[in-house]
């Protein structure tokens, strides 16, 4: 293939438009689908590569492929792990999510690790990881198990005009079901569509496509109307779109970079943007750049933030350690013979891959923490780590079983769940039985009801289910839809079976993605459903006898994306740390629309709320951290902490037990 200066133009806009997108999603909103521009051009390089290959075997061809695939990528790839995993070892006393992804990138796996993670109720915030953005090398490196083994079996480039029929059939066919499962993932299961090679295939296919589309043409094709400019403002804006436009955004994108590449022409202005020294260069580099750009800016996320002040000093540290990688790592090893037989840098290649991946283990295990150079930070008391961990009262008498009270995922449908061993206190002579439910919230308020349990002789049984919808009738789209369901329909109304009257029922959730910052029309619609389900809720229990508080909205914590070693001052936050935070008013406004359902006239004599604003915003401002030290939140999900639980104690039960109190 002749080389085409304006596809390294195309792989800048491309990853500059990631750049722009990762500083601050406000500025480009789908700048992320640069990495689908990517997509495009690797299925168009990687035909064009195959089709050039002069191989004689299937052995031969994958060979040679291969080692061309190991030498462009692997060199880059091994520097930016070891030496970004030492950094994050450095700011990040717990980095195992960050170094599994790294191991697993090594070996183009991360994609299936972070799909894991993303599917996990609990797992890190991907915006801390750095190496989330190696999820898209995943993706190409197992398009690359199959797509070379296709291209030999069609016969293209060996039986001319019968292969290259027998590839745009495959190509065609295979891309169509690709999109298919693209889009229906994207609406009932996301991360799936995202991370998972199948559901990308059409994105590398209409590359491919396009390549052989054009060996069929002696010219470009020119568009009566539109030309290659257009094209690229068009691309620019399909980057601007909202994110809530996922699926139509990927789809223009792709299309649009097709059209591109096969438009543009020498004579034309679209090409001599795109062929700027200044562009060209960018593009060159655009894969050191996109290695490196995502560990300055998740670094940063751990010391010195992102602002105004810091993305041009961070910009041009992105820009130092590509060229210093492209000039010294990745051109010179990718044209070195790493061995006099050429065949032996496949296993050179994993050799290398399995030696850095050793070395981030020994970060991960033996030096675990031993290189942290910030404060430890404590934050949750009693050693209790995992909110499904067993928890027993103080004076001993009874114990929550914490995993056997929950609904972990869809997996876990199907599960009983019981009084026993969900109860603390004592269930059948309780003066009050209290049934605590809810999404994972609701079992980080455990370590709240220790007075209620031995001073009042109340028994409350803890049940939750990870990722539930606040109450029944609330859409629930997301991966946790079908345990939701089940939850819901069944173990709830065999716990509230046993309630007697004048006994609570007790709503605890995370009610934040009721009130998004920016309102949706899917937000309001599921505030609405909620309003309703809580009308519904209230009516029936009132009818047995049985009253039904509900948790207001906590503080938005989530939407920091900041986990409790980010929020205490350390040495290495010299511009006051990185999670910036709502204030009371602030939180307040975010919840005025939650506020009014709570409100509501109908609502009146059926519910009674537990507002924790004094506990976790007594002042002007929300808090993260006590003085002293221990953190309100546990986690980058900011579910509470036993101390916000244990602080919490006295206003439940101020509302429970009938009695005023303040935290």
């Amino acid at each position: 293939m002749i080389y085409r200066k304006e596809i390294d133009g195309l792989r800048a806009l491309a990853v500059l438009a990631v750049i722009v997108n990762h500083f601050d999603k406000a500025y480009l909103p789908s700048g992320h689908l640069g990495v689908d521009i990517f997509f495009v051009i690797s299925g168009f390089v990687i035909t064009a590569s195959l089709h050039a290959s002069t191989a004689t075997s299937l052995r031969e061809s994958l060979a040679n492929f291969y080692v061309k695939r190991i030498k462009r990528l692997l060199p880059a790839l091994i520097l930016c792990v070891a030496v970004t995993s030492l950094l994050i070892c450095l700011f990040n006393p717990a980095p195992g999510s960050s170094l599994k992804t790294g191991i697993f990138a090594l070996f183009g796996l991360s994609n299936l690790y972070l799909f894991s993670e993303a599917v996990d109720y609990f797992g890190n915030s991907a915006s801390l990881n750095v190496f989330t953005h190696t999820w898209s090398l995943g993706v190409e490196e197992q398009f690359y198990l199959f797509f070379p083994v296709l291209v030999w079996l069609t016969g293209y480039g060996r039986l001319q005009d019968l292969g290259a029929r027998r590839l745009v059939l495959w190509m065609s066919g295979l891309s169509l079901l690709s999109l298919g499962a693209y889009a229906y993932l994207s609406a009932v299961r996301a991360p799936a569509a995202f991370f998972l090679m199948p559901a990308r295939w059409w994105e590398l296919g209409a590359g491919c496509l396009l390549f052989v589309f054009m060996q069929r043409r002696t010219q470009p094709v020119r568009l009566p109307v539109v030309g290659p400019l257009a094209l690229v403002v068009a691309i620019v804006a399909a980057l601007a779109l909202p994110h809530d436009h996922a699926v139509p955004a990927t789809v223009a994108v792709v299309a649009l970079t097709t059209l591109l590449i096969a438009t543009l022409r020498p004579e034309t202005l679209g090409h001599r943007v795109l062929t700027l020294p200044a562009v060209v260069y960018i593009g060159r580099i655009s894969y050191s750049l996109y290695l490196w750009h995502w560990a300055v800016v998740s670094l940063s996320r751990w010391t010195v933030g992102i602002s105004p002040w810091t993305i041009p000093v961070q910009a041009a540290l992105m820009l130092l350690l590509a060229a210093a990688s492209y000039r010294h790592v990745e051109e010179p090893l990718r044209r070195a013979a790493w061995s006099p037989a050429r065949q032996r840098t496949i296993p050179y290649g994993l050799a290398a891959s399995c030696a850095a991946a050793l070395f981030l283990a020994v970060l991960a295990r033996p030096l675990s923490g031993w290189i942290y150079t910030g404060q430890p930070v404590k934050a949750v008391a009693g050693g209790v780590r995992s909110l499904a961990e067993p928890y027993t009262l103080p004076d001993g008498s009874s114990t929550w079983q914490g995993g056997k009270c929950v609904i972990g995922n869809n997996g876990q449908v199907g599960k009983i769940i019981t009084v026993e061993g969900c109860t603390l206190g004592d269930f059948q002579h309780a003066q009050r039985r209290v049934l605590v439910l809810g999404n994972s919230y609701s079992a980080a308020f455990v370590q709240a009801f220790d007075g209620l349990v031995m001073s009042n002789r109340f028994a409350v049984t803890i049940a939750s289910s990870w990722g539930a919808s606040p109450v029944p009738g609330v859409s629930n789209g997301g991966v946790w839809n079908e345990a939701s369901d089940y939850y819901w329909k069944e173990v709830v109304p065999s716990l509230t079976a046993q309630l007697r009257p004048g006994d609570w029922f007790f709503l605890i959730s995370d009610l934040a993605e009721l009130t998004p910052a920016k309102p949706t029309q899917a937000a309001r619609a599921r505030l609405a459903q909620y309003a309703t389900g809580l009308d519904k809720l209230g009516a029936s229990l009132a009818g047995s006898g049985v009253k039904l508080a509900v948790m207001h909205g906590l503080p938005y914590m989530r939407e920091s994306e900041c986990e409790p070693v980010l929020a205490a001052r350390q040495w290495f936050s010299v511009a006051g740390g990185p999670c910036k935070f709502l204030s009371r008013q602030e939180t307040l406004a975010r919840r005025s629309a939650l506020q009014q359902v709570l409100d509501a006239p109908g609502l009146s004599g059926k519910i009674v709320v537990v507002d924790l604003m004094p506990v976790f915003c007594p002042g002007a401002s929300c808090r993260y951290e006590l003085e002293g030290g221990p953190m309100l939140y546990r986690d980058v999900w900011s579910h509470p902490s036993v101390e916000a639980a244990r602080l919490s104690a006295p206003v439940i039960q101020a509302v429970l037990a009938g009695r005023a109190s303040s935290p």
